[in-house]
Formats: structure tokens, C-alpha cells, sequence
């Protein structure tokens, strides 16, 4: 094992925020396959199913930034632990309802809604976490890893998503993840992270989140960062909204399959941030961010008019090798840019950046409708790739 890695996971407080981060983000990743494949079974509209994923991502768009400047202000472990006990309790509930014959769609839409407003806390507590406890010269390697780590979970999550819902049904698979999440509160319990807070003054929030994209306009690496991340998500990350469409209606397999295309960009995104944090794979941070986005967006367009389902999910896998440096690098880039009193609130802006992908969801659902999932997942991004490019050639001509 490399170095930097074994030493960060001797690191007892670094190795349990790890762990946590890594079951917690693989159920969230299941319930949001489940529930896609759910409201496929009940209404057979893409426009249906993004709108279902939607909802357990907007949150980031509406409470990311108010998150971020909540955090540098409360106990961070303690937030954590609360985005691990509410959906958890959320989880059970809908499981209940399944198991009773109860379940019906706008309860999981709503329980993604609730659920997915404490995952919009995750970017700017548990991940700046991370940084703090691997130190200022392991900070790389840390989100490196952690990286890496969220990529495994977006492929697992998804694999045992599909199988779930083929064999446990929503019962069972909510079953599964309630438990897991409210283990993965008991663990945090025992962290040890002391933290230098302030007084938290809600008044002062919308100021202070103004201070903080004071200074990111005058750093042309953050906004590159919060143009891309925005791009990326709204226009690239869109297609995963349409998993469900492209595998039960454009390639004709199973639900099981469906999770395995679903598998396909995240175990790229493995392969490559394994090779980051191993220090195997060293460029330039903002080539390895705007290209490693561009690098996906493409892939996309050829996943999406290949023929076969197993040429589809290697195209995937290929754009996950992007996804690496964009998913590495983004957060790399603002613990390293930015100053320590404004990280969490800066971190949280990237949050809100991630949050617009729910918008793309819904135009692609949108578009889905009118085109078919193959030619709405082409045109977001086609879109993309051209804003992408746009950007970086905007900071070259803003960098001496």
C-alpha cells in the first residue's frame, strides 16, 4: 500500500470519518437507484423518475451555501450525525410503508426531499473533516482517497441498489440502508475532533456568504472551479437521472443490469482517483479538473449512441477516469485556494455549484420525453462539452 495512505489510515479519527463517509454515501447512492427504479415500475416517464431523483438533490442547490456558513459556527461531528440519524429514520419509515403495502410515490419523493436536505451538509462538514484531520501535507492524498472512496460507492451503492429492488424490493432495501445509517451515527459518537468555532448569527449568514464570493471573485482558480462544477453537474451528471430509461427501454435488461450501467462511471472514477492518490497520476490540478470534466462529457455522447449495453458501460467506465480528476481536484483545489476562515463557507458554494444537477435531471427527463433517453443524454452533453471548453479558455487568458 503507498505510504501516504497507510499513514492517513493508522490516522484512528481520519479512518472512522472515512469509513462513515463510505457506507453513508453507498446507501444514499442505493436508495437513489431504488427509488428511480420505483417510479419507473409506477409510471413508465423518464420525466417521472428525474423528478424523483431531482428531489434528492436540490436540496444542495437551496441550502448548500447556508450549510457552509453554518458549519464554521456549530459542531461539525454533531451535523454529521444528524444527516446520518434523519435519513436513517426517514428510510425506516418508507420501508414500513412498504412492507405494509402502503408505498406510494410522493412518499419516496418526499422522503428523498427530507433525506437529501441533510446530505447537502456533506460537502462542507464531513468532507472538510477529512482535510482537517490528514493535516495541511496530506491534505491531496486524503480527498484523493476519499475520492476514490466516494467513486466505490457510487458503484456499489447502484450495483446493490439493483439487486435489492430486484430481490428484496423497497422494503428491504430501505431496510438495509436504515440500518447502515444509524450505525454509522453510533460510530461518529466516538470521533475525537476538536474545532475552533464562532458564534453563529443567523442574521449575519447571507453577509457572510457574501464575503466569501467577495473573495472568489478575485481568484480566478475558485471560479473556475464553481463554473465547471456547475457545468459538470447540470449538463454532464444529468444522464444519471435517466439510468433507469436507458437500461429498462434503450438496451432491454434487467434491473440488475440497470445497476450495473449505473456502476459503469463511478468504477472509472475508482480506477483514477486510486491512481491520484497513489500519487501515480500527477498534473496540472486545473487541467486535471476542466479536462477530466471534458473527458466525461465526451464519453457520454459515445455511451449514448453505442448499440450495446456492454460497449455502453465501458464507455462509462472510460469517463470515470474523468470524473477523477474533476471529483479530486475540485475539493483539492478549494482547501488549497482558499483561506482556513473561509473554507467551509467556500465549500459550501461548491455545494450549491453541485446542487444545479437536479435542474439538469429534470431537463433531461424533460427532453427525454420528447427525444428519448439516447438523444436528451447526447444533447445536455454536447451542451456541457462546449461550456467546458468555453471556461478554460476563459482562465487561460485571465492566468499570466
Amino acid at each position: 500500500m503507498n505510504r501516504p495512505i497507510r499513514d492517513l489510515l493508522r490516522q484512528p479519527d481520519f479512518l472512522r470519518l472515512w469509513l462513515v463517509g463510505a457506507f453513508a454515501n453507498a446507501m444514499r447512492w442505493l436508495e437513489l437507484l431504488a427509488s428511480g427504479l420505483f417510479a419507473w415500475e409506477v409510471t413508465h416517464s423518464a420525466l417521472a423518475v428525474t423528478v424523483v431523483v431531482a428531489l434528492r438533490q436540490i436540496p444542495q442547490l437551496l441550502f448548500g451555501a447556508f450549510a457552509g456558513a453554518v458549519s464554521e459556527a456549530v459542531n461539525r461531528k454533531l451535523m454529521v450525525m444528524l444527516a446520518l440519524v434523519v435519513p436513517a429514520v426517514v428510510s425506516a419509515v418508507l420501508a414500513t410503508l412498504a412492507t405494509t403495502g402502503h408505498l406510494e410515490l410522493w412518499h419516496v419523493a418526499l422522503g428523498n426531499l427530507v433525506s437529501g436536505t441533510l446530505w447537502s451538509t456533506e460537502m462542507s462538514t464531513r468532507r472538510r473533516m477529512v482535510g482537517e484531520v490528514a493535516g495541511p501535507h496530506r491534505i491531496a492524498n486524503a480527498i484523493a482517497l476519499d475520492s476514490a472512496t466516494s467513486a466505490a460507492t457510487r458503484m456499489i451503492g447502484p450495483l446493490l441498489g439493483g439487486l435489492a429492488f430486484e430481490t428484496l424490493h423497497m422494503s428491504g432495501a430501505y431496510t438495509v440502508t436504515a440500518i447502515v445509517q444509524l450505525a454509522g451515527a453510533v460510530a461518529m459518537a466516538g470521533l475525537v475532533h476538536p474545532q475552533i468555532v464562532r458564534r453563529l448569527n443567523l442574521g449575519r449568514l447571507p453577509a457572510e456568504i457574501a464575503e466569501g464570493l467577495a473573495f472568489a471573485r478575485t481568484q480566478p482558480t475558485l471560479l473556475l472551479v464553481f463554473g465547471v462544477t456547475v457545468v459538470t453537474n447540470a449538463f454532464g451528471f444529468a444522464y444519471s437521472g435517466l439510468v433507469a430509461p436507458l437500461g429498462l427501454a434503450a438496451f432491454d435488461v434487467s434491473p440488475a443490469l440497470v445497476g450495473v450501467l449505473a456502476a459503469g462511471e463511478p468504477l472509472g472514477a475508482l480506477l483514477g482517483g486510486g491512481l491520484i492518490a497513489a500519487g501515480f497520476l500527477r498534473m496540472d490540478r486545473r487541467l486535471a479538473f476542466a479536462g477530466g470534466a471534458a473527458l466525461f462529457m465526451a464519453t457520454l455522447i459515445a455511451m449514448a449512441i453505442s448499440p450495446s449495453f456492454w460497449l455502453a458501460f465501458a464507455l462509462l467506465v472510460i469517463g470515470g477516469f474523468g470524473t477523477a480528476g474533476f471529483g479530486n481536484m475540485q475539493s483539492t483545489l478549494m482547501l488549497t485556494e482558499a483561506p482556513p476562515a473561509l473554507r467551509s463557507r467556500l465549500m459550501g458554494i461548491v455545494t450549491v455549484c453541485i446542487g444545479t444537477g437536479p435542474l439538469g435531471i429534470l431537463a433531461a427527463g424533460a427532453l427525454s420525453d420528447q427525444i428519448g433517453p439516447r438523444g436528451a443524454v447526447i444533447a445536455m452533453a454536447a451542451a456541457g462539452l462546449v461550456l467546458t471548453a468555453a471556461l478554460a479558455a476563459w482562465l487561460a487568458r485571465r492566468t499570466p
